[in-house]
């Protein structure tokens, strides 16, 4: 007679606390996140956005004032903390840009096998990690 068991199925549970440290999360995953903590980090950023438009556009006096800020500091915010605020939201706008723009190319060529996930996912934090150190050395005066 033939053996009718079947092996028990895999049970699969989330992860523990304790577990965070040791998981490892595919490229995808990463982005997928990121774009979550971009999106963040533009929405609490919004004032300063707001602000720095404000202030580039209204006239020829607060245009040298917005410039002043990036090397004189504004009040009690020095230069450099200025810079690097400037810095976590050019990050924060390319990734989002670049993640929504991986998102529409997917849902519109139906790319969904998991090494173009994998791949595309690598493509866009390249991107967006090489984009945000070239303005990045721009904003700090670099070239």
């Amino acid at each position: 007679m033939a053996d009718n068991t079947k092996p028990p199925r895999p049970v699969f549970t989330n992860i523990h606390v304790t577990d965070i440290v040791s998981y490892k999360l595919p490229p995808a995953g990463i982005v997928s996140i990121l774009h979550r903590v971009s999106g963040v980090v533009m929405f609490l950023l919004l004032p300063f956005v707001v602000w720095m438009f404000d202030t580039s556009l209204t006239s020829e006096i607060s245009y040298d004032e917005f410039k002043s800020v990036f090397t004189a500091g504004a009040g009690i915010l020095p230069a450099i903390l200025v810079n690097v605020i400037t810095w976590g939201l050019i990050w924060a706008y390319l990734h989002h840009f670049i993640a929504g723009v991986r998102h529409l190319w997917m849902d519109a060529t139906h790319s969904v096998s998991r090494q173009q996930g994998h791949s595309s996912a690598i493509v866009t934090l390249a991107l967006s990690v090489g984009l945000t150190l070239i303005l990045g050395a721009k904003l700090f005066g670099l070239f």
